[in-house]
């Protein structure tokens, strides 16, 4: 876990710091970036991180001290910038709550930040109250596409906004509040690519610690918030913020050197067999990223039988084991009898994600092959008719959409249980697809348009 965004420079933590390092360590926060934010701070926010290797800074001037910036402190923040542990300027941005300084100062100042950014090549931290269009109206203007919104509170608008610009979100103890009823909604609808966590300590203590003085420590607590809200475990928040937190600041390691052939989300374990597939769809992740919850699913050459049941081990500890990767795993159709039977013979519960091209690919009925070795199985509709699944899908094959369709019609009498899913893509008619399931004999799904795992 890394807590993005603390103040660890600042006097309610005056002679704790070691005892407040070492708690986070205890906690499982092994990285920290202590943001320097006033002309008093910048240079102990540096100094800090020669005394803890887990420490990083950030430097800037608060749009609340705006009024104080001048050439000098430009300059000051510059050369301290070129110190390796100084991994991002800020924080600056707009505050328009409290305006302890002019806002015209403010814009200006912020837009010196940005510039400051791009000379360095560092990411820029934002702060923003109260200040959302004019926020946004200058990270577009001024090309920002390297950053985050810290202490994230803003509506779902801007979150869009500011991702379409590249930049992260980053949520803060806040979100456990009892009135945060809007961040929530927010904090669901954010891609995993552009995911922080953090505490802004000494403030914002999580709940239950709420009024208390708030510490690094404590931004597990937040995590396992906007797990809960997301419907996924602690540990897939922990890998998920991690790895962006690496990507955004250039910490070390950026990313996971190989593909998994495992992967778990929640309890269940994902087999990540192939990287092959005969359909290009439109809303596929994989041309998007290497990564889902985290996890690096590009693989260098596909594992043997014999290297997945390895990875696998004892699935009977998981609610389900799942074919599931960045490629159609019935396109390994011998592999998947093999590794299904293990797991079948050792308690575990087996689930196939497919494109339904199955029969297709093999050029011939491989549903009663599955039999007795799936418990479930769940098909890719895509769309409610030809014309559109083959704008969305790219098939291979002549008559691929009505291939799915007599597979998810066929599945139900050799697989227990048979989901047909879709995504809710441009064209795509839900209803008409549910309608369609339902006619088959299958339950259905809604998938949602970038939302993996």
């Amino acid at each position: 876990m890394i807590d993005t965004h603390c103040h660890l420079e600042m006097s309610p933590f005056d002679g704790e710091a070691d005892a407040v390092v070492q708690r986070a360590h205890d906690a499982g926060v092994h990285k920290m970036i202590t943001i320097g934010s006033s002309p008093q701070s910048i240079e102990e926010a540096v100094a800090l991180t020669g005394r803890y290797p887990s420490v990083y800074a950030a430097i800037g001037i608060h749009p609340h001290d705006a009024r104080l910036f001048t050439p000098e402190i430009y300059r000051q923040i510059r050369d301290l910038s070129s110190n390796e542990k100084v991994v991002a300027i800020g924080e600056t941005g707009l505050d328009y709550h409290y305006k302890h300084s002019p806002v015209d100062i403010q814009r200006e100042v912020f837009i010196r930040h940005i510039a400051l950014a791009k000379e360095t090549n560092l990411p820029v931290v934002i702060h923003s109250r109260e200040a959302s269009d004019d926020v946004v109206s200058i990270i577009k203007g001024e090309g920002v596409s390297s950053g985050v919104l810290h202490c994230f509170s803003g509506d779902e608008k801007m979150a869009e906004a500011v991702m379409a610009s590249g930049l992260y979100i980053s949520i803060s103890g806040t979100v456990t509040f009892k009135n945060s009823a809007a961040l929530r909604a927010v904090v669901r609808t954010i891609p995993d690519d552009y995911l922080l966590v953090e505490t802004d300590a000494p403030y914002l203590a999580p709940t239950p610690n709420r009024g208390k003085r708030n510490e690094p420590a404590y931004v597990t607590l937040t995590a396992r918030a906007v797990a809960e809200i997301r419907g996924v475990s602690y540990e897939d928040i922990d890998r998920i913020t991690t790895l962006n937190a690496n990507r955004l600041f250039g910490l070390e390691p950026a990313r996971p050197a190989n593909g998994q052939i495992t992967y778990k989300i929640r309890n269940s374990l994902y087999l990540n067999i192939t990287n092959r597939c005969t359909n290009v769809c439109t809303f596929c992740v994989r041309y998007q990223t290497d990564f889902v919850k985290g996890h690096n699913l590009r693989l260098s050459r596909e594992p043997s039988d014999a290297e997945i049941i390895e990875s696998i081990g004892n699935p009977a500890v998981f609610d389900e084991v799942v074919f599931c990767g960045y490629g159609e795993p019935l396109m390994r159709l011998d592999t998947v009898i093999n590794v299904s039977r293990y797991i079948k013979t050792h308690g575990g519960r087996v689930r196939i994600n497919t494109n339904g091209l199955g029969c297709l690919i093999h050029k011939r009925d491989i549903l009663p092959e599955l039999s007795g070795l799936v418990d479930v199985i769940s098909i890719s509709l895509n769309a409610q008719d030809a014309s559109t699944y083959q704008r969305l899908s790219h098939p291979p094959f002549e008559g691929a959409y009505e291939a799915v369709l007599k597979f998810i019609a066929g599945a139900k009498d050799c697989i227990p249980e048979v989901t047909a899913t879709v995504v809710d893509a441009p064209g795509v008619d839900v209803e008409k697809c549910r309608q369609i399931a339902a006619a088959l004999g299958a339950t259905f799904r809604l998938r949602h348009l970038d939302v993996v795992g």
